[in-house]
């Protein structure tokens, strides 16, 4: 663990740094489950259908939730994605990633990316679901 109980990133030795995630995180403290969010804004309504733009307010979603529990991206430690088409999501990359800087920042987080044939909002796009360790 960091000297300030953050969560640490755990790379097994010889094992090339992943880009934009961890293999393994080391965290300890009080754990925030978030549910899935989606591309929609706090009273349900989306604002665009771009893949790129749904993964922004997603994120923003979840920062916002991170909040009230007093947390921030810091303390991120598991995130699920669940993409519609991986295409989409694949040449998306460079928005999704500049939205992820920008909204969490914080890439030392074990993440899972699966494709899937449908979410329950039909407008959604992704959907992203997190794990967190605040402070004690």
């Amino acid at each position: 663990m960091t000297p300030d109980n953050e969560p640490q990133a755990v790379l097994p030795e010889g094992w090339p740094r992943p880009k934009g995630y961890a293999n393994g995180v080391v965290a300890s403290g009080r754990m925030l489950f978030i549910a899935g969010m989606i591309g929609w804004d706090a009273d349900g309504v989306f604002h665009t259908d771009d893949f790129g733009g749904q993964c922004r307010q997603a994120l923003q979603n979840v920062a916002d939730v991170l909040r009230a529990a007093g947390g921030s991206g810091d303390n991120i430690v598991r995130m699920t994605w669940y993409v519609t088409d991986k295409r989409e999501y694949l040449a998306a990359s460079r928005e999704v990633g500049r939205a992820f800087r920008e909204v969490i920042g914080n890439y030392d987080i074990a993440m899972t990316a699966v494709e899937v044939k449908a979410l329950i909002e039909d407008r959604a796009k992704v959907e992203i679901e997190v794990t967190a360790m605040l402070p004690s």
